[in-house]
């Protein structure tokens, strides 16, 4: 609402500059860019691997890395940030990202991919809590929610719409050209801000006072644990004497640097920050829905992939569909904050989104990419509800001075909830597949009629085409029968994984009602 003087005149609220618009939306090209890296890999893995001449196994750390190095440096950005100064590392990380990206096309094996891939994660990761700060910084608090509009469209839209855009180029271009896209937006981008952002002085001082013991101790410790969650499962956890021992690494190192956090004068991250009751909640609620922003789009393309045989740009199309509605939904978001309390959108979407996955608990070998349009779609209207007025919600206590800390914190942990949700969904699926298998296995004997039917159409078939020996015919009806199980089985592991995401997804939005509404009018976060 306008103030209002002793006169009874209206005193015009403060408003964003064209200039101010101009980097908010420059930076929101980088937090697109960085964003869309994590997952645009995910529909060309196969692609890669045999470009590269890498397993199967190992071709998951090209996501990986990337995002490890996304990971460590967004804590570290309000740091460097102060000491470089902001528009300098901004416009530093802005073109080291293209040009990493681009030296991930050119590696030829998996230890150069998995360098460079870490290295554009790392300058990366710096582009979207600074994306953030432009926004709780540059722009007035009534206008705040427009730019929180845009913000949330790069954080769904961008994972959403990754795989569709390396699929389509990897089948048409090859896998390398999903490497180059990088260059041209963020050419924009650092033009954008070189001509936006005021300059300001280097603090190189600020390098004696860092908390270099905090950045030590959580870099080791969330290598480590991500290292652990990418390999755990492959190596069946704690009986690997590898991931036993980078498991206490990661314990240590990470209880060390959260008690050096709540200990130094300057900490690295502000963990005090979790203290206030509407940040506290935002930010557990963002990790919740950062496993299933993350999950979705790992959990379907594996589905379509393993079980459908879909190809990269297959895969793309079918995921397109929770991309696109956003594009039209994220914008009017604003508007229904202006009517409505930011907690009761986000539940309804967070809400929209859990029954998106709940409608995929069903899936059967028909299933395949027309089935999914319609969750697809109610997918990309809950996600459009979410993450807008959730960051209102959490920052709405924030001081401007702390903008950069918790931008960071929040940016951090929900990538982290990505990663370890990512490993953790990995891991149900092939326990649950492997539960179905055992379920599945116990009631097909040789005793009961249709299993012993069901071999004897299949020795039919293989004799009748082609294979003269009935004992061979027979044993390629078993093997092709064990097929049939072991295909079904997983196409149950992956009904379960979808439901462990709504459930999660379920506690997130109950967990949204215990906060606070937010000051001001609309519940936008405005005070």
């Amino acid at each position: 609402m306008p103030a209002i003087t002793f006169t009874g005149a209206a005193v015009p609220q403060p408003r964003a500059s064209t200039k101010e618009w101009i980097a908010v939306l420059a930076s929101m090209i980088g937090a697109f860019m960085a964003i869309l890296n994590i997952q645009i890999t995910n529909a060309s893995l196969l692609d890669i691997e045999g470009g590269i001449g890498t397993g199967v196994d190992n071709g998951a750390w090209i996501s990986t890395s990337y995002l490890i190095g996304e990971i460590v440096v967004i804590p570290l950005t309000a740091y460097f940030s102060n000491v470089f100064s902001f528009r300098r590392y901004i416009l530093v990380n802005s073109i080291l990202f293209p040009l990493f990206s681009i030296a991930c096309a050119f590696t030829h094996d998996l230890g150069s991919m998995i360098l460079m891939r870490g290295l554009q994660g790392f300058a990366g990761g710096v582009l979207i809590p600074m994306a953030f700060t432009i926004v709780l910084t540059k722009l007035p608090k009534p206008q705040q929610p427009v730019g929180l509009a845009i913000f949330a469209l790069s954080v769904t839209f961008a994972p959403a719409i990754g795989p569709t855009i390396g699929g389509y180029l990897t089948e048409n271009y090859g896998w390398q050209t999903i490497f180059f896209i990088n260059a041209i937006p963020s050419a924009i981008m650092a033009i954008a801000l070189a001509a936006t952002l005021e300059k300001t002085p280097m603090q190189l001082h600020l390098l004696k006072e860092g908390d270099w013991a905090g950045i030590f101790t959580m870099a080791v410790g969330l290598s480590a644990l991500q290292t652990v969650l990418e390999e755990g499962n492959k190596d069946d956890w704690f009986s690997s004497p590898f991931i036993l021992k980078l498991t206490a690494v990661a314990v240590v190192f990470l209880v060390a640097f959260i008690w050096i956090e709540l200990t130094v004068e300057k900490p690295l991250v502000k963990l005090r920050l979790l203290k206030q009751r509407n940040f506290g909640i935002g930010v557990a609620v963002n990790v919740l829905v950062g496993v299933a922003l993350f999950g979705t789009v790992y959990i379907l393309p594996q589905y379509l992939g393993q079980v459908q045989r879909y190809n990269a740009e297959q895969i793309g199309n079918v995921l397109a569909w929770t991309g696109l509605p956003q594009l039209l939904l994220i914008p009017l978001v604003p508007m229904m904050m202006k009517r409505f309390d930011a907690r009761y959108i986000g539940f309804l979407g967070i809400s929209i989104f859990a029954i998106s996955c709940f409608m995929n608990i069903t899936l059967s070998a028909d299933t395949a990419g027309d089935q999914f349009w319609i969750p697809n779609i109610v997918r990309a209207i809950g996600q459009a509800l979410v993450l807008t007025p959730i960051t209102a919600i959490t920052t709405a206590g924030i001081a401007a001075a702390d903008a950069a800390a918790a931008s960071g914190l929040t940016n951090m942990l929900r990538n982290l909830g990505g990663a370890v949700g990512t490993a953790a969904l990995g891991t149900v699926l092939t326990k649950r597949e492997q539960f179905h298998s055992n379920i599945i296995g116990q009631s097909i004997t040789l005793t009961r009629d249709e299993v012993r039917q069901r071999l004897d159409q299949l020795t039919g078939y293989f004799i009748s085409h082609g294979v003269s020996d009935h004992a061979a015919a027979a044993q390629q009806a078993i093997v092709a029968l064990g097929r049939v199980v072991k295909r079904q089985a997983l196409i149950m592991g992956f009904s379960d994984t979808f439901a462990v995401i709504g459930v999660l997804l379920a506690i997130a939005a109950v967990a949204l009602l215990f906060a606070e509404k937010p000051k001001g009018s609309a519940g936008a976060g405005a005070h």
